[in-house]
């Protein structure tokens, strides 16, 4: 089987972390051929690890300008050499049925959901474009249930849309659970892309509710602008002393490791990869209740309400102060961490495909 994943480029995020970990087990031992098609090809550490993977990466060029129209004719060469094609984020798509519409090829058509929201929603004119591009499709995948539903309600329910959970490799992130008995000072740390959908503010403000032995570490990047904001957001909290900015690491379980609680503070998730890393960890993990994050971290994980700082602050200051309850939602944390393995969700990837390709022939 030939398979094409389309994606908008290789910087740090849940979706591309997703092609670094399943595209080489899509291989199935060499039985499958699995190409990667950036539409920025800029240079990354992902894209590093893909080739050294042994997955064949082609770019259409190597700018940020990923809407422009000239990328559905560049990717017109590329499309009729295999047999599934799997896009994820919008502009691919949008791109990828628009540049098949004039071709004589007809490979299985394959779009993963990887949000349970997104702002297009929100704009009424945009539904007819969307309508128009998921009819396309011959499989949509979800990443994890509230995906799916908030998907059914905006487009009806469709035997197309499946749900396939997102996994990471368990064995790289699981670490024995931290003890915390007579510790003086507590690492935070948040594993986020710096991004409109991630909360990273109402993290800072809890730290203004917590007692300086505790310091917060962002690890993560994003464009300029974001990382500005955030950094004067910092400043004006006078947290600067307080909260480091570690960039785009390739060590995150290293980082989690070095940590005694993680925290993933957002708007809205999909199935967020983050999250089931900072469970595997063997620290608590901490979640705002959200869609996307609710349905994984609840009951074995703590959530707080949506921007809440106070509640945050008071979450972390109890754990700390409890080594008991600490250990036993670390315990939680790291069994449901387990469901999650990424080698169960290749399978069902490369199950869907088989079908979808005989369903077709």
């Amino acid at each position: 089987m030939r398979i094409l994943h389309v994606i908008t480029s290789l910087y740090t995020g849940g979706a591309e972390r997703l092609m670094v970990d399943l595209l080489p087990r899509l291989c199935d031992n060499g039985k499958n051929q699995v190409d990667l098609l950036l539409i920025n090809g800029v240079e990354t550490p992902f894209k590093a690890i893909v080739q050294e993977r042994g997955i064949r990466v082609f770019a259409l060029s190597s700018t940020n300008d990923v809407y422009h129209p000239r990328n559905i004719i560049r990717m017109r060469p590329y499309l009729a050499q295999y047999d599934v094609i799997h896009t994820h984020n919008t502009a691919c798509q949008l791109f990828v049925p628009l540049a098949l519409s004039c071709s004589s090829a007809h490979p299985v058509l394959v779009t993963t959901e990887h949000n349970a929201n997104n702002r297009r929603r929100q704009n009424r004119w945009l539904k007819p474009v969307d309508r128009w591009m998921y009819k396309h499709y011959d499989a949509i995948i979800c990443i994890a249930d509230q995906t799916r539903l908030n998907l059914e309600e905006y487009l009806g329910k469709q035997n197309k849309i499946h749900t396939i959970y997102n996994g990471i490799d368990i064995n790289r992130f699981v670490r024995p659970i931290n003890d915390i008995t007579g510790k003086d000072y507590f690492v935070i740390t948040m594993v986020s892309t710096y991004r409109v959908q991630k909360d990273h503010e109402t993290l800072m403000r809890a730290m203004k509710h917590l007692p300086e032995m505790f310091r917060l570490q962002f690890v993560g990047g994003g464009e300029k602008e974001d990382e500005q904001r955030l950094r004067s957001c910092c400043h004006h909290l006078d947290l600067d002393d307080r909260i480091d900015f570690m960039g785009v690491r390739n060590d995150v379980p290293e980082f989690l490791e070095q940590s005694d609680f993680v925290v993933l503070s957002s708007h809205w998730e999909g199935l967020s990869l983050s999250s089931v890393e900072g469970m595997a960890s063997g620290r608590p993990f901490i979640a705002s209740d959200v869609d996307g994050l609710r349905e994984i971290v609840g009951g074995a994980g703590v959530l707080f309400a949506h921007e809440d700082d106070v509640e945050l602050a008071n979450i972390i200051k109890r754990l700390s102060e409890n080594p008991d309850e600490y250990k036993s939602v670390a315990q939680r944390c790291q069994e449901r961490a387990r469901q999650y393995d990424i080698s169960k969700m290749a399978e069902n990837y490369l199950t869907l495909y088989n079908s979808l390709i005989s369903n077709k022939n």
